[in-house]
């Protein structure tokens, strides 16, 4: 039974890990700039949009342009977050392994 308590806490030592990572991504910004800062998108580490700035003049751009080049920044910013999440909740698991698997 002493393999189960050792279990335990490292599942627990586990569970403290992945809160903590998952506080640490809800607090962590990511800021995208596109269309030579123009455009400027901040996110957290789970992806979600806190800042959206887009420069009065950059409006006045064609309508198309204005729209893919805030698609590409949200893109760009969804896939930096997604990394950010992987690495940082990899970390959080790490060392710890169920016997027989």
């Amino acid at each position: 039974m002493a393999g189960v308590g050792k279990l335990l806490k490292q599942a627990q030592k586990m569970q403290r890990g992945i809160t903590e990572a998952q506080q640490k991504l809800t607090d962590e910004r990511i800021e995208i700039s596109h269309g030579g800062g123009a455009l400027r998108v901040t996110v957290n580490g789970h992806g979600f949009v806190h800042a959206l700035f887009i420069d009065a003049d950059f409006l006045k751009e064609d309508k198309a342009l204005v729209e893919q080049t805030l698609l590409t920044a949200l893109q760009e910013a969804s896939i930096k977050a997604r990394e950010l999440h992987e690495t940082t909740m990899s970390k959080a698991t790490a060392g710890f392994s169920l016997p027989g698997m």
